[in-house]
């Protein structure tokens, strides 16, 4: 009994983050009605109370569900780059262009930021330094990268794609912004190098 009582739960929640994650692409935040949402998966206002505490929890959750995605989907990019700086360059692209895809510009990089605060203290951001730490550390080790502390090299790498993404996403033509975006942060890599390119 309660193996079912957790699978539904389990399910609830499931069901409340796809249904918020439709309407705060559709609406944004703000405008997202939790009455409907919760109608329209069949539950109350209490369960969405209970998984998440509040609509902001269910945003937190929102934002974490889709920026894991994108983390996910850049260090697979990353991955099929064939080296260590050669992914460090692609997955900090992969990045800065899923600025351009609606759901991540409304939820991750303009609402979450607006409701959330600091994305950088987001779990999900958490995770993805930590990766982009480990690639800086082994391109220290190999010599590719200048001997700096690679904590401090992961942080402003990281804080750069990101900001380079919230950029794109706020501005008036984000199609036009991303390029300059995208290769003003080749060049800021670049400059860890030991070996200019």
């Amino acid at each position: 009994m309660a193996k079912r009582r957790i699978d539904t739960m389990e399910e609830n929640r499931a069901k409340l983050i796809a249904a918020a994650r439709k309407a705060f692409a559709e609406k944004g935040y703000s405008a997202a009605s939790m009455d409907e949402l919760t109608a329209e998966v069949g539950l109350t206002r209490g369960a969405l109370y209970h998984n998440f505490g509040d609509k902001r929890g269910l945003l937190a959750a929102v934002v974490d569900q889709i920026d894991s995605e994108m983390a996910s989907q850049a260090q697979e990019i990353g991955a099929r780059a064939g080296d260590d700086w050669k992914g460090l360059l692609a997955e900090g692209a992969a990045y800065i262009e899923m600025a351009l895809v609606p759901e991540v510009q409304r939820i991750v990089l303009l609402d979450g930021p607006a409701v959330l605060g600091d994305p950088s203290k987001w779990p999900s951001q958490s995770s993805c330094f930590q990766e982009t730490k480990r690639t800086v550390e082994r391109l220290i080790a190999k010599e590719i990268f200048k001997p700096l502390d690679a904590e401090a090299a992961a942080r402003l790498l990281s804080g750069a794609a990101l900001n380079a993404a919230l950029w794109v996403a706020a501005s008036d033509d984000p199609k036009h912004v991303l390029p300059k975006a995208i290769e003003t942060f080749r060049a800021l890599a670049a400059g860890l190098l030991v070996k200019p390119e």
